[in-house]
Order: C-alpha cells, then sequence, then structure tokens
C-alpha cells in the first residue's frame, strides 16, 4: 500500500508537469485540466470500487497551504517603489470595488433566486465576489510588466479582503456591529501583526546560516497563519507584507539599524528562497486541483439549476468587473476584464460555510461550474496576450522601463 501511495503520488507530480508544459505551450488552461483529471480518475476508481475517503477531509488542508504559497510567491515578485504608487492605488480600488460590487448583486440574487435570509445570502455570496490569485497570477504571464503586477496585486488584494469579510461577517452572524468591529479590529491587528512578522523574517534571512534555513522559515509562517486564523485575524495580510518586505529591502534603508541587517549575500539568499516557494507552491497547487476535481460530485454539476444560477453569475462577474475598471479609466481593460477567475480561494470559503449547515439548499454544483468557466475564459484572455498591442509613447516620452534603464547622465567634458 506504501509503494502504491509513492507511485500514484510521483505520477500525479510528473503528470501535473506535463500539464502545465502543455499548457504554457499552447496557452491552455491548467487548471481545469487538472480539475478535470481529479474527475476522470474519480470515475475510472469508483468503476473498480476503489474510494480515497482521506481526499474530502485533505482538499482544505492542502487549498489552505497552497493559498500561502500563492499569495507569498506573488509578493515576492513585486516591486514597492513611487512610481509604482498610481499602480498600486489603481490595483487597491479594483480589488475592493469590484468585490463590493460582485458581493452586493450575487447576495441580491441568491436573496432572490434561493429564497435566502439576507445574512445567509451575503454569506454565500462573498466566496464567489473574490478573485482567485491561485489562477490569476500564472494567468497574466503574457501581459505587459504593468499588467502582470495590476493582476498579482489586485487578486491577492481581493484574497485578503474576501477572507477577513468572510470570517468577520460569519462570526458576526447577521449582527451589523459585531462585524464592523471584527473587520476594523482585525485589520489593524492583522497589518500590526504583518509587520512585526515582516521584520522578524527579514532577520532571519539575513542571520540563518546552514544548508538547512528556509523551511523553517515557511514553517514559522504557516504557524503564524494558523494562529492568525484561530484568533480571527486575516494572516493573508502577514504573508503579503513578508513577501513584499524581503522583496524590497529598500523600504528600511531609513532606520539604520535595520539598513545593516542587509548582509551582501541577500540577493543570492533571496534568489534560492523564491526558488523553493515555486517549486512548493507547483507541487502543492497540483495536488489541490486533482484533488479537488475527485471530491467533486459530477451529479451536482448536472442539476439544471446549477447551470443556470451559474450562468448568471458568470455573466455578473464580468460585467461588474468591466464597470469597475472603465471607472478607474484601467488602460488594459480590455484584457483584464476576462482575468476575473473564481479556484482555491472560493472553494475553501465554500466549504467552511457549508459547514455551518446554512447553504444546504445552495446548489454545490454551481461553484465548480463558476470555477470551470472562469478558468477557462482567464485561460483564452491569457491565450491572446501576446498580441495585445503596446501602447506607442511619444520619442519625448520613453517608458517607465526605458527609463530606469537609461545610465545617469554623465558631466560635460570641459571646452
Amino acid at each position: 500500500m506504501t509503494n502504491t501511495a509513492i507511485l500514484a503520488a510521483s505520477a500525479l507530480l510528473v503528470f501535473a508537469y506535463l500539464v502545465d508544459a502543455v499548457g504554457k505551450r499552447f496557452r491552455l488552461p491548467s487548471v481545469v485540466l487538472l480539475i478535470l483529471t481529479g474527475m476522470a480518475l474519480r470515475q475510472v476508481m469508483d468503476g473498480v470500487e476503489l474510494h480515497l475517503r482521506w481526499v474530502e477531509p485533505m482538499v482544505p488542508i492542502i487549498g489552505t497551504l497552497g493559498l500561502i504559497l500563492i499569495v507569498l510567491e506573488g509578493a515576492l515578485d513585486l516591486e514597492v517603489t513611487r512610481e509604482r504608487r498610481q499602480l498600486i492605488a489603481m490595483s487597491s480600488a479594483a480589488a475592493l470595488g469590484g468585490f463590493v460590487a460582485a458581493l452586493a448583486i450575487f447576495a441580491a440574487l441568491f436573496r432572490i433566486a434561493l429564497d435566502f435570509d439576507l445574512p445567509v445570502a451575503v454569506l454565500a455570496a462573498i466566496p464567489c465576489a473574490v478573485i482567485s490569485s491561485a489562477v490569476a497570477i500564472p494567468s497574466a504571464d503574457g501581459l505587459s510588466d504593468d499588467a502582470r503586477e495590476f493582476v498579482t496585486y489586485e487578486s491577492s488584494l481581493s484574497d485578503i479582503i474576501g477572507v477577513l469579510v468572510f470570517y468577520a461577517w460569519l462570526d458576526a452572524d447577521g449582527s451589523v456591529f459585531l462585524f464592523a468591529r471584527d473587520l476594523v479590529g482585525g485589520g489593524v491587528l492583522s497589518l500590526v501583526a504583518a509587520t512585526i512578522a515582516a521584520l522578524a523574517l527579514f532577520y532571519l534571512v539575513n542571520k540563518l546560516e546552514g544548508h538547512v534555513r528556509f523551511l523553517p522559515l515557511l514553517a514559522g509562517l504557516v504557524l503564524l497563519y494558523a494562529l492568525g486564523k484561530e484568533v480571527h485575524l486575516s494572516p493573508l495580510i502577514l504573508v503579503l507584507g513578508c513577501g513584499l518586505l524581503l522583496n524590497n529591502p529598500h523600504l528600511l534603508e531609513r532606520t539604520t539599524y535595520l539598513k545593516k541587517l542587509h548582509t551582501e549575500g541577500y540577493d543570492q539568499t533571496l534568489a534560492e528562497f523564491k526558488g523553493l516557494v515555486a517549486e512548493l507552491t507547483f507541487a502543492v497547487k497540483s495536488f489541490f486541483f486533482i484533488l479537488l476535481g475527485y471530491w467533486t460530485e459530477t451529479s451536482h454539476m448536472a442539476v439544471p439549476g446549477a447551470w443556470v444560477l451559474a450562468a448568471a453569475i458568470v455573466v455578473t462577474i464580468y460585467a461588474s468587473r468591466y464597470v469597475v475598471l472603465a471607472l478607474l479609466r484601467q488602460p488594459d481593460k480590455g484584457r483584464l476584464v476576462w482575468i476575473a477567475p473564481r479556484g482555491l480561494i472560493t472553494v475553501l470559503l465554500f466549504i467552511t460555510a457549508a459547514l455551518t449547515g446554512k447553504l444546504d439548499a445552495f446548489p454545490f454544483g454551481t461553484v465548480m461550474l463558476v470555477v470551470l468557466a472562469t478558468s477557462s475564459l482567464t485561460a483564452l484572455a491569457h491565450r491572446g496576450a501576446g498580441d495585445t498591442p503596446q501602447i506607442a509613447f511619444p520619442p519625448d516620452e520613453p517608458t517607465r522601463r526605458h527609463r530606469r534603464l537609461r545610465p545617469p547622465p554623465t558631466a560635460k567634458s570641459p571646452p
């Protein structure tokens, strides 16, 4: 049995790598392919009366680990500079505006279509309103630098906002006062905890020596995430803050003591850490989507009501997103409007909401239909990303990248 499990895990990982390679080569939705693989595997194993009972409890655990690693990997690729202030502000506004708009429409939809009470309708609407960074960030590879960073910031912030609002609403049990108190208080405490954790992680990265350095750091980060969840904070803020600080040590240059922590070998250490995070992210994410497909009951997806509700949700997602991007005057809105996938975070929040027993009347096949549809549309947008025309600048207005690469002016030679 042990050898069979090892063979199965190894084969699935190799298969996931091949799917990812094929997906990148032909710009196909690798997430959708992995989920469909899990569904097909379920049908085959059910046919031979072989059932994996451990999958259901493992899906939330692996999904949570994947969420932590995905947000960390995305944050480790972001640069925070004065030139990016407008980009960060726009992506933050898009994340918040898109979440609020979608949440309001979905809550009204579920209240009318499913006859939910308002608190239950809002609880069901929150997971659908969150953009999945697990799918969005990899899908932005073919976009321009600014658009890719916009997607990374927006999707990561959308995850954070969604988790913070979800647990505050879940604990408030319909009380607006308790919800506001937990949301504001939890947000402030999360920022404080993120600052302390980021400084501690930066110190350890510069000080730790030996062959084993990064796994204890990641284990500590997961531990802090779990502790944050226990006290009802938003630990994704902590993960995002740690990644941003590690990739932007110049933010500490104003403090003499912290500046001294920046050792000469830091850049090499950070590159090694990024490599490990990328490898682990790929492995965990691949296992999650395959197991998610296996865990999915395909009979739930065959319900006509699930298709109707999923269609309404998908249309709402892209219509509201287009309006938000247009109001923000996002220059790449024609491409970015399609990058609004629902995925890992949506599934995790729905699982948590379902445990309350309040969503028993919700057609759960809708969730997977929305995940598959939005992930596929995101992949189609990615597929044509290379054909996106670039904005032409006049000769006296070079792009920001050219400004960064331009050598400093030299002193004029004396006549």
